[in-house]
């Protein structure tokens, strides 16, 4: 299995900070952003190389990074050198797909995301269902939704229906940026590209799959910390405790 970590962003939201230096990178507590993602992931012992995408300006960053660790980890630069002129995405994964030949499962995550719980019990469950999968959980706030992928699922877990910053979200199933591929479906992204799907939000891409093949969403076991700003930076800093459920 492949590790797509989506990470080509320019943080603009987050400047100072991120002007020079890429939000995955940041620290929160004793490791960086992307060492508390991929040193988790290991554990599963399921993923064989970890691919990072980034654009033409951290590709640097990255680079430097990836030859400290002790996983076996790719950085592709995309090529892109502003905020303006980025791919998106869905097109960033069809990307790294076709200069590495990539054809294998997939997880594929963003790499700013700061979680309580251990993304193994996500390839685990993405592993018995033999489908792509996604996470959800429960968004009361209304307002926020309408920023978020929404999705209705049945009661096995399948997805009905996904949307993507709809202004009339049916449920408040909200998506995270995690996502599992099966090899056949990895190999359809281009497709939804060629189909229309949306390319800004990784999620666009999910939209369209459930709309040909099963593809189900794991209730998420604990809490995701959003950092889009620096004061949310600056609580999380504060707050966080590291990976508390497995």
């Amino acid at each position: 299995m492949k590790c797509l970590i989506l990470a080509a962003g320019y943080a603009t939201r987050l400047y100072p900070l991120t002007e020079n230096f890429p939000k995955p990178l940041l620290k929160v507590g004793d490791k960086a952003i992307l060492d508390w993602l991929i040193d988790d992931i290991d554990g599963a012992g399921l993923v064989d190389e970890y691919i990072v995408i980034s654009n033409h300006k951290f590709a640097p960053h990255f680079l430097e990074w990836a030859e400290k660790k002790q996983q076996k980890v790719t950085v592709v630069d995309d090529g892109t050198c502003s905020n303006e002129t980025r791919l998106g995405a869905v097109k960033d994964i069809q990307y790294a797909i076709d200069t590495l030949k990539l054809d294998d499962d997939m997880l594929v995550i963003a790499g700013d995301n700061v979680l309580d719980f251990s993304l193994q019990r996500f390839v685990r469950y993405a592993t018995e269902k033999q489908t792509s999968c996604i996470m959800r959980y429960y968004e009361a706030n209304e307002q926020k939704l309408l920023k978020c992928g929404v999705v209705t699922v049945d009661s096995s877990d399948r997805i009905l229906r996904m949307t993507e910053k709809s202004p009339t979200p049916e449920t408040h199933w909200c998506c995270p940026p995690f996502y599992y591929y099966t090899r056949k479906d990895a190999r359809l992204v281009q497709k939804g590209i060629e189909s229309g799907c949306g390319t800004d939000a990784p999620g666009s891409y999910i939209a369209w799959l459930c709309m040909q093949t099963p593809v189900h969403a794991m209730e998420m076991p604990g809490k995701r910390y959003d950092i889009g700003n620096l004061q949310s930076y600056e609580q999380v800093q504060k707050e966080y405790q590291g990976i508390t459920l497995y």
